[in-house]
């Protein structure tokens, strides 16, 4: 699971610089992987609006439950580090 969001953390700002939209997308996939309020099955249904296999089905699953199960002083920090990558040089959003 080190490696999914490793591989995320990678990803973000290649995104952001691919993304006309400013990174929004990612933003609500992000906001929505760290709010407890979201289930799995909502976060499942954001993620996926057509049918993935059950491989796939199942990665999203244990994605959201590792955020599930921290603490609200970890989301919150897990926050401030999204904001600073989103905010740093290697993130620029498009106006």
């Amino acid at each position: 699971m080190k490696l999914v969001v490793l591989f995320m953390l990678v990803t973000i700002p290649i995104y952001c610089y691919a993304s006309g939209s400013g990174c929004s997308i990612l933003d609500n996939v992000i906001n929505s992987a760290i709010d407890p309020s979201v289930s799995e099955k909502d976060y499942l249904e954001l993620l996926s609006p057509d049918q993935h296999g059950p491989y796939v089905k199942k990665a999203i699953k244990h994605f959201k439950q590792c955020f599930l199960d921290q603490s609200q002083e970890t989301l919150a920090n897990v926050q401030v580090m999204m904001d600073a990558i989103f905010n740093s040089s290697s993130c620029q959003q498009s106006s």
